[in-house]
């Protein structure tokens, strides 16, 4: 489905994943690999585009150690599309960067930020769904979003609370449209209960559309001083000058959400409802939900070897791994390091990165 309206995207892909080590590094991250099913993310994440995003007008955030990766994983996207951060800076002045390079070509295209390492199961739907985002964000000049309909009460994502349509009247009127009313923090479980109970409450998918001209202005208004120092910028892209630039403009910058740092504070905000099958994959244990599993329940990748065990998720590099009488367990073999993690607290394993950063472990990395 080709837009009508000129679409341009913007993948965010700088992350280190630092949740799904040892398989994750700083040179391979998570979005680099082949996690579920074929093709990496970054892969997976601009193939659905197609047909509706030229390859032309994509434009992938990366940092230095992963630039070559991505040039390679992505030969259809032009390499001058590649942008890279000297350091991370957060959500809003990779956002801010990125729209400039759009703005120079068409200050009123449509911009859509997508992360680069989810999962969506329903292709069609998520497509047709980006339309009606485009449509609304050229229509009310306004910054839209996509709410993912709950169906747990997750403390993992952030929530979006939106307007009854019988409370106030809508500017638009387009099914599964709604105002935003409110933004919330990941919850504890008493409170995603309440927010799943209240049927006005969606998952965050941290999925954004907008005009190019309309982000900047926002930021403009809610990130003055972050503005102004990415609006330098503009005149030395293209030039021998942005990369020495960029690197002075990011040793100055705060680093800040947009979530944060203006959605939370614009006036026009919009969630359009999404229900594609999406899964923004942030850790193993989601990894095994959503994996394919034998009679006991266990899934295993690799040379493995399994006797009397229950819900185990195994995957291996080389060697025979051998799973004797355990349950309930994550194990992730990689040729230099190897992760046992009980189901239930793979969020956690980002602390072992810690750990190995404190220690100046960075082989490890």
């Amino acid at each position: 489905m080709k837009s009508e309206l000129p679409v341009y995207a913007v993948i965010m892909a700088g992350g280190v994943g630092s949740r799904f080590w040892p398989r994750s590094r700083e040179k391979s991250p998570k979005q680099l690999l082949e996690i579920v099913g074929e093709g990496t993310m970054i892969q997976n994440t601009v193939r659905r585009l197609k047909g509706f995003v030229e390859e032309k007008n994509i434009f992938v955030v990366t940092n230095k150690l992963q630039k070559n990766a991505i040039v390679k994983q992505l030969p259809n996207v032009p390499v001058e599309n590649i942008i890279v951060e000297p350091v991370g800076r957060n959500t809003a002045a990779c956002i801010g960067l990125a729209s400039l390079f759009i703005h120079r070509l068409d200050p009123k295209g449509i911009m859509i930020v997508l992360p680069a390492d989810h999962i969506i199961a329903n292709e069609q739907e998520f497509i047709r769904v980006l339309m009606v985002s485009s449509q609304v964000a050229h229509i009310t000049s306004g910054l839209v979003t996509i709410g993912i309909q709950p169906t747990h009460p997750e403390t993992g994502y952030g929530y979006i609370q939106v307007k009854d349509k019988a409370e106030e009247s809508q500017p638009i009127n387009i099914h599964g449209v709604f105002e935003v009313k409110t933004f919330a923090e990941k919850p504890n479980l008493a409170t995603a209960q309440k927010f799943l109970e209240s049927g006005d409450f969606y998952w965050n998918s941290g999925m954004f559309i907008w005009r190019v001209d309309v982000i900047l202005s926002e930021m403009q208004k809610s990130l003055p001083e972050l503005y102004a120092q990415l609006i330098q910028l503009q005149p030395s892209i293209g030039t021998p000058l942005f990369d020495h630039n960029l690197e002075t403009t990011y040793g100055l910058i705060r680093s800040i959400s947009i979530d944060y740092g203006v959605m939370e504070k614009a006036g026009r905000v919009y969630a359009v409802k999404g229900d594609f099958g999406w899964n923004d994959l942030g850790s193993w244990d989601e990894v095994s939900r959503i994996s394919s599993k034998d009679e006991h329940g266990n899934f295993a990748e690799g040379k493995i070897i399994g006797i009397n065990s229950k819900n185990t998720y195994v995957h291996g590099a080389d060697k025979i791994i051998a799973i004797v009488g355990v349950e309930d367990l994550i194990v992730i073999d990689t040729p230099d390091a190897l992760l046992i993690c009980k189901k239930g607290e793979s969020q956690n394993v980002k602390e072992v990165v810690d750990h190995l950063r404190h220690k100046q472990m960075n082989e490890y990395l």
